[in-house]
């Protein structure tokens, strides 16, 4: 089917999650006049939050820093369910009144920039009916995150279709599953497995975690304690900024001791675990090869895995799968887990952009083979943004920094009457590396060759360092030589 004619905005978002909010919610503040819609793929806002729904689904950043810089999380809860994001999601959305520019159930197939126009043309299908979409923007956003809704990752176990039970992997989690009294094996030892385990734990019979090796585990206060005491003597709004800027930088100095005293933070995370499982702990099951923050470290609010595994209710075996048999899993040791259900904690396929395709005057460009400029626009590709935030704190930092960086670089266009705007690198800048090199898990390492390229240096490199961003994006001049402005057309350069 044909589409209409071409829905004209200033500005598309693709995406309703928590980059598309805030970003949407940033221009609706800075611009309220421009014309914006968001374009969601799925029935409902909130991206990964409403996407998961396996048991005991939470964030693993505080809530005091993940929530937005302009509109405070104002719960005591530090490490909050998924439903509660997605209900601070949504009314956000709401009383921004950008609830009202989302278009839900559509998918973007392509999107082509005309230097001529001075626009992009998108494609997009209604996934509902299958009728053709079209839409034009002056400007374009992809807050997609960086993994594929439509796949997970499942290695190809050997024998699996033998098993009798059920296996589920936690990004399809079937609505109303019954694991009352059933023995349970989870697969994986990441942020995902550490969740589920003790959340099932609750009703099952026994939870096996099964791991090929371990991850760091440590237990936060799944309340933020300081609240309480600070609101006898402080406005509710003062303490929790406060308690977000304490703890933005707990993070950042967290990270930067990990990584230049590695040795020293293993030791404090391992004894931290070695005292919350107690005497006895056959600490093999939880010592990474690894030193921390080679890959993301894995939270767990108030100890509870430790509880379910001192309880007797979980417990974790290290070893590799040999196959699936009829009843659970065979190890390469010999021994068989047996299992009435088992889940495939096995992590994330990676995707840029939603998995959409680009092209810029006529030419097919792929986000993999460019570099990011201040890791907010893509080598060569002219008015586009996208929103990727941190991994090693809480991603709403840098995508509220993504936002006013984009609404500055608009106010600047606007002020000198550009059109177009398009970062160019100098040659020999590029190298190897992608914007997730800081990251060795195994998600990363399968999908490095995917994600926009590294530079050698800035702005062509990627810190994921708050306090250097918020200089760079918030800050420093948006002229510089690198990006490249073009007039709107019709109006000359001396004009």
């Amino acid at each position: 089917m044909a589409p209409a004619v071409a829905e004209h905005f200033d500005v598309l978002i693709v995406g309703a999650g928590v980059s598309g909010i805030g970003m949407a919610c940033h221009l609706r503040m800075k611009f309220p006049a421009r014309r914006v819609a968001i374009i969601e793929r799925r029935p409902a806002l909130g991206g990964t939050w409403d996407l998961f729904r396996y048991p005991g689904a939470r964030s693993d950043s505080d809530m005091f820093s993940y929530g937005y810089a302009f509109r405070p999380w104002l719960q005591p809860k530090a490490l909050a369910s998924a439903d509660s994001i997605r209900r601070y999601l949504a009314d956000t959305a709401r009383e921004y009144g950008v609830d009202r520019q989302i278009r839900y159930g559509i998918k973007i197939v392509h999107a082509a920039w005309s230097s001529a126009a001075q626009r992009w043309s998108v494609s997009a299908v209604d996934e509902g009916s299958g009728a053709a979409l079209a839409y034009t923007c002056n400007f374009l956003v992809g807050a997609t995150g960086y993994f594929n809704y439509d796949e997970g990752y499942l290695p190809d176990f050997p024998d699996a279709a033998r098993f009798k039970g059920q296996c589920i992997h936690p990004q399809f989690w079937p609505g109303q599953l019954d694991y009352t009294g059933k023995r349970v094996v989870v697969i994986g030892s990441g942020a995902t497995a550490v969740t589920v385990v003790p959340a099932m734990a609750l009703a099952a019979a026994h939870v096996v975690m099964l791991q090929r090796s371990p991850s760091y585990i440590f237990s936060l206060p799944g309340t933020e304690r300081l609240i309480g005491r600070l609101e006898t003597v402080l406005p509710r709004r003062w303490v929790y900024a406060l308690v977000r800027k304490l703890n933005i930088v707990l993070q950042t100095v967290t990270y930067q001791a990990a990584r230049r005293w590695p040795s020293w933070m293993r030791k404090r995370l391992l004894a931290q675990t070695r005292h919350a499982l107690g005497e006895g702990t056959d600490m093999r099951h939880f010592t990474p090869a690894y030193q921390p923050w080679d890959e993301r470290l894995c939270v767990v609010p108030d100890g509870d895995l430790f509880k379910a595994i001192r309880s007797g209710k979980a417990s974790v075996v290290t070893d590799h799968i040999e196959r699936f048999s009829e009843d659970g899993i065979v190890l390469a040791s010999g021994t068989e887990l047996k299992a009435d259900i088992i889940v495939a904690a096995t992590g994330l396929r990676l995707q840029t952009l939603g998995g959409m395709r680009l092209s810029v005057d006529g030419n097919e460009v792929h986000p993999s083979a460019l570099m990011s400029y201040k890791a907010v626009m893509l080598q060569d590709v002219p008015n586009m943004a996208f929103v990727f935030g941190y991994t090693n704190a809480a991603w709403t930092l840098k995508a509220d920094l993504a936002s006013e960086y984009v609404c500055r670089l608009f106010a600047h266009m606007e002020a000198k009457k550009f059109g177009a705007v398009v970062a160019r690198a100098p040659a020999g800048q590029a190298c190897p590396g992608n914007l997730m090199d800081a990251l060795g898990s195994g998600y990363v390492r399968r999908h490095q060759h995917d994600l926009p390229r590294q530079g050698k240096s800035a702005p062509w490199q990627v810190k994921h360092h708050y306090r250097s961003d918020r200089v760079m994006l918030t800050r420093d001049a948006i002229e510089d030589d690198v990006l490249h402005f073009t007039p709107v057309v019709g109006i000359s350069a001396t004009q």
